[in-house]
């Protein structure tokens, strides 16, 4: 809560041209429109999901929403800011006011703004993407396999060469999106996909499913961490994790209507003599086909950039696009060492990967995700394979899909109250094993319902991964290695996939003993090995930190940061997140 001496004048707060020219760090440090106005500390509690939920609503009837919401940064230090202050040519420094002030009620309405205006068409745009990720799943429950005289074996390996060429495309499409444009480069990948997804209509057999799996792989890697570096232009790194939430909820709410449409569109089997899977193909990737067209015209290039030909007001007023810029920069001066349109070079590619210090995220990216993920991608042919029919089928899938979007969002909201990250994260294997230990025990012919419920509980687990992405981002540092090190952990991920894709064998239907027990071997490593020994390796290398940093004089650190080549994480002044 702000106090009253935090309180200013509102008229000297919105004083701001409506039309403004960069400001260099030798202009700024003549300037004295600072003195007398007070700042937000550093340590000022944030915005937290719980606390909307459930704070009563006279707690926030106490806030002053009129007080300055400017939060004290490294541009309020003449001696610092000069060190920090963004490249002339990032597309957003004429509207970077360091000594711009804001009230709560202009950063909360803004935000909701940016909310509605960026990260609606941004969750929407992620949904196409699991639109035609999903739907080879659907059309299993459609007799997919056998009407193209393919085995559960192929059906893995068109999975592994999805997910390798998904892996081998994510680093790429990151240097496209950083030489091009995210804006550009994002609607063009949807465009791409969804009409290799359509064409899946006309599938003929393993040859035509490989390498339809394979073109998907290569046209869709990279999308998520694009997208990541583009929402990252508008929200600060406390904001961002909880949005970053919201996609993969949306992701589960997509499923549920992607479910429905499928159980619509099976109904068509038999229409022109087609089977209904290949009829769900063909819809659902012209659904994202026009979702990509759309999405050229959604996503401005910048928060300074929104007006164009066909939108000539643009989305923000000028004292907005201040508002925006600045607090970006204030939250995190490294967003303003690249501008937009800047590619990455060699070197600084060369020294993202070379950051040793991210290493252990990226072996927790690989780890975590497979115990849950064989029973999540074999849950229809397995509910096939116990009786039930093809239109049950497809709506029994929805039942773990909704408990997981609650799952996820109260994962969010704890790790938020908890300010904790390692052990939050560790919640999904902690969930996952006990129901994995029951399905193992199950007899030779289980009940179908019994394991309908047990599948269903042990997917509704938890999903930690965007709290993990937002970490991942967070300790990457500058946005350079933000950019690379975001498509690295996202490869981990999806070598998570190839992984798991041959843990259940056909030798091995159809319980799959052999492929559980390998399951539950790795969830308890992953419980009782790789996340807590995450969490030791950054605390050890914060306290690293802390003894150097600590032991210069002030002197010292000034002259550390005025010289020092150092970029993000490698700072002697960053702090890792765990």
């Amino acid at each position: 809560m702000l106090s009253s001496d935090t309180k200013t004048d509102t008229a000297s707060i919105e004083k701001l041209p409506l039309e403004s020219s960069p400001m260099d760090s030798d202009e700024f440090l003549k300037t004295e429109s600072t003195i007398g106005i007070e700042l937000v500390e550093e340590d000022e509690p944030t915005f937290k999901l719980s606390s909307w939920l459930f704070s009563h609503k006279s707690r926030f009837n106490q806030v002053d929403e009129d007080a300055v919401a400017t939060r004290r940064s490294v541009f309020d230090n003449p001696d610092l800011a000069p060190l920090y202050w963004p490249k002339k040519d990032y597309e957003n420094i004429h509207r970077f006011d360091p000594t711009a002030r804001w009230t709560r009620r202009e950063e909360r309405a803004l935000v909701w703004k940016i909310d509605w205006k960026v990260m609606l068409w941004a969750t929407i745009s992620f949904s196409a993407l699991n639109i035609d990720r999903g739907n080879l799943t659907k059309a299993n429950s459609d007799n997919f396999l056998p009407a193209l005289h393919l085995t559960t074996d192929d059906f893995n390996w068109g999975n592994s060469i999805f997910r390798l060429a998904f892996l081998c495309a994510e680093l790429p499409s990151q240097l496209v999106s950083k030489r091009i444009g995210p804006d550009r480069w994002i609607p063009m990948q949807i465009v791409l996909w969804s009409i290799v997804s359509a064409s899946q209509f006309w599938l003929t057999g393993r040859t035509s499913f490989f390498l339809t799996r394979a073109l998907l792989g290569v046209l869709q890697g990279g999308f998520i961490p694009d997208l990541i570096l583009y929402l990252s232009y508008f929200y600060t790194k406390t904001e961002l994790p909880f949005r970053l939430a919201l996609f993969w909820i949306s992701s589960n709410f997509c499923n549920i209507i992607s479910s429905f449409i499928a159980f619509g569109v099976l109904h068509m089997d038999g229409v022109l003599g087609k089977a209904g899977w290949r009829w769900l193909f063909l819809i659902e990737g012209l659904i994202t086909l026009v979702i990509g067209i759309v999405t050229f015209f959604r996503m401005p290039p910048s928060p300074t950039q929104t007006r164009t030909w066909f939108r000539p007001n643009g989305w923000f007023t000028p004292r907005e696009e201040t508002i925006i810029v600045t607090r970006i920069l204030r939250d995190d001066p490294t967003k303003g060492d690249m501008h937009n349109r800047e590619g990455l070079s060699i070197k600084r590619l060369w020294t993202a990967v070379c950051d040793y210090d991210l290493w252990p995220l990226y072996i927790v990216g690989v780890m975590f995700g497979i115990p849950s993920s064989p029973p999540n991608t074999y849950l229809t042919l397995s509910l096939r394979n116990l009786g039930f029919s093809t239109l049950n089928t497809t709506l029994l899938t929805i039942p773990s899909t909704v408990a997981g979007m609650i799952t996820m969002a109260a994962i969010t909201m704890v790790s938020e109250i908890l300010n904790e990250r390692t052990f939050v994260a560790m919640a999904q294997d902690l969930w996952t094993l006990p129901f994995l230990v029951a399905i193992y025990c199950l007899p030779e012919n289980p009940n179908q319902w019994i394991y309908f419920g047990l599948a269903t509980a042990l997917l509704s687990y938890p999903y930690t991964h965007p709290i993990q992405v937002g970490w991942c981002s967070r300790n990457a540092g500058a946005v350079a290695g933000r950019t690379v090190n975001a498509s690295l952990y996202n490869m981990f991920v999806q070598l998570t996939a190839v992984v798991s894709a041959q843990i259940y064998q056909d030798s091995d239907a159809p319980r799959y003993r052999r492929g559980n027990r390998a399951l539950i071997i790795i969830c308890c490593l992953n419980v009782a090995v790789i996340y807590p020994c995450t969490k030791v390796y950054y605390i050890w290398r914060n306290r690293q930190r802390n003894r150097i940093w600590n032991a210069m004089t002030i002197e010292e650190q000034k002259e550390y940061l005025k010289t020092t080549k150092d970029l993000g994480n490698r700072r002697l002044d960053f702090r890792f997140a765990h």
